[in-house]
This record gives structure tokens, sequence and C-alpha cells, in this order.
């Protein structure tokens, strides 16, 4: 990973240029032509840098999301992560220190279309999914200030 890969992961997770061609902007503004730009995402997600690239938009105001959190035994949870992450209405998913260890968040065109995914998690691994919707807005920061030395 070279200065090119990090000002492209640290400084492009907020204030992504919202123009008709983005990546020519993100490209002028790193000193590469946007093919490049596009080429270095593409490494970079396949080597797990990144897990996409798009806009966040405040819960509900487009479409409908929820949060998510199963209890998946342990002989079970790189499997079970796995085909949760599969799903492209799955923004993310991590494991915590809880009996309920796999939380997950489901962002779809409808409400309808979150609780089909969540349904459709539950019979593929014979799991529960706990629905957890939004009951109040917090904003948090989802940039975080990758430093190296």
């Amino acid at each position: 990973m070279d200065n090119i890969d990090r000002s492209l992961l640290n400084e492009f997770q907020q204030d992504f240029p919202l123009v008709a061609r983005p990546y020519a902007a993100v490209a002028e503004r790193v000193g590469i032509d946007a093919d490049e730009v596009m080429d270095r995402l593409a490494r970079l997600s396949r080597g797990g840098a990144i897990s996409r690239v798009g806009a966040v938009f405040r819960p509900h105001a487009v479409g409908g999301s929820t949060l998510a959190a199963m209890a998946v035994p342990d002989a079970e949870l790189e499997r079970v992560a796995a085909l949760v992450s599969a799903y492209p209405e799955v923004n993310h998913n991590y494991q915590r220190e809880h009996r309920l260890n796999l939380w997950f968040v489901v962002t779809a065109p409808s409400n309808a279309a979150v609780q089909a995914v969540l349904a459709d998690i539950s019979a593929r691994t014979g799991l529960v999914v706990l629905d957890l919707p939004l009951l109040e807005h917090f904003h948090i920061d989802l940039g975080f200030d990758l430093k190296w030395s």
C-alpha cells in the first residue's frame, strides 16, 4: 500500500465529490487518472481494505433499514457471517462478545424488503434473527482517521 492508496482510504471517507464524474475529481486531487483510481479501489476492495464505495443516507430517509443481531454457535460463526455478508442489502456485519454475537445492518428499498432479507437469513441459517429497528436518530461519524507512520 502506497501513499496514494492511503489517501484514497483516508481522505475520501467523507466529502466524496458529488459531481458528474466523481472519480475524475478524486483522481485530480490525488494526482493520478480516473482509471487508476478505479483500479486501486477495485484492488483495495478485493484485498478487504474497503467493503464499498457509496453514499450513506440518514436511516429511513430513503427506503428501509434495521440493525439485526443473532446468537450464532461459535463453530458456525464464520459460515453464518459469510452468508450474511453475501446479501447486497447487508452493509456490514461484526462479531460481538455477547450471547448475541453477530450484528449487522440491512438496508433495502422498503421495510418489507428488509423484513424479507431477515426472514431469508433466518430460514437459510435456522437461527432467529433479532430485528432492532431505529427508535431515535443519533449522528455518528462513520469516518475513521487512518494514520500511518
